[in-house]
């Protein structure tokens, strides 16, 4: 197991959207460690996204606490909400970029919202290296999200969750809908970017079990709302878990 601190402490985590009749999470335990890469995997429908959701304070647990980089998120004023969220950053499935915004002015976007004591040319300085540093080339910096292949959308939105020199970097399904050239692309580059980013935390919401044995160092697998298995790639590999060893029999992962 992992040694150190959480980045991210879950204890007895419960969500209902309908009143109590059914629990989309239910009594959710989890520890994610500070510094290392952790994928989320599981069915669809098994709270995955959800999940993701509260660590990003973007809902509120029915019951439960959720602590992340050491504070219980509930217990924070709406301006320290605004804050942690700046410690976090987010890659969206479609990259959510503006249409209506060149490459640079979307990675310059949160530098102008929550960086107003940088001056413009520091901003625009900022943004050019974030775009460097997720291989983006200078000649699209111009171009609009339109423009731009599946690929080089990824890596927009790369740049910009990483635009405020995040503590957690979250993905929410990265390869979702990309064909096995473009898949390997954002595996590779969520690794690279991990490296260059360090002491940063990585949390990846993803259904690909072989991508996630393959940049994983952490792996929790979701089901019925709760964390069937969490621990390293050989632990997971290693499991007498019924579901567990069915997904590695079948052939979805061959060591």
């Amino acid at each position: 197991m992992f040694e150190g601190s959480s980045a991210v402490s879950i204890q007895n985590l419960r969500k209902s959207f309908d009143g109590g009749k059914e629990f989309v999470l239910n009594g959710l335990n989890l520890d994610i460690p500070k510094g290392v890469i952790t994928v989320l995997i599981g069915y669809s429908g098994t709270g995955k996204s959800v999940l993701m959701k509260h660590i990003l304070g973007l809902l509120k647990p029915t019951s439960g606490v959720v602590e992340v980089l050491g504070k219980d998120l509930w217990s924070m004023s709406d301006e320290e909400l605004v804050q942690y969220r700046c410690r976090l950053g987010v890659l969206f499935q479609h990259a959510a970029l503006f249409d209506d915004m060149t490459v640079l002015e979307n990675v310059c976007f949160p530098l102008k919202e929550h960086r107003r004591e940088m001056s413009p040319s520091a901003i625009v300085d900022e943004a050019v290296k974030k775009l460097q540093m997720s291989g983006m080339e200078e000649k699209h910096f111009a171009k609009l999200p339109g423009e731009l292949s599946g690929g080089m959308r990824k890596r927009v939105g790369l740049a910009r969750a990483l635009a405020l020199d995040p503590e957690i970097i979250l993905y929410d399904e990265p390869t979702t809908g990309l064909d096995p050239i473009l898949t390997e692309m954002v595996d590779n580059l969520i690794l690279e970017t991990h490296r260059l980013h360090k002491g940063s935390t990585s949390v990846i919401v993803s259904h690909d079990l072989f991508a996630a044995f393959r940049i994983g160092e952490h792996i929790a697998m979701l089901d019925k709302g709760k964390v069937l298995l969490s621990g390293t790639v050989d632990e997971f590999l290693n499991s007498d878990v019924d579901l567990v060893k069915r997904f590695v029999d079948k052939g979805f992962y061959k060591k």
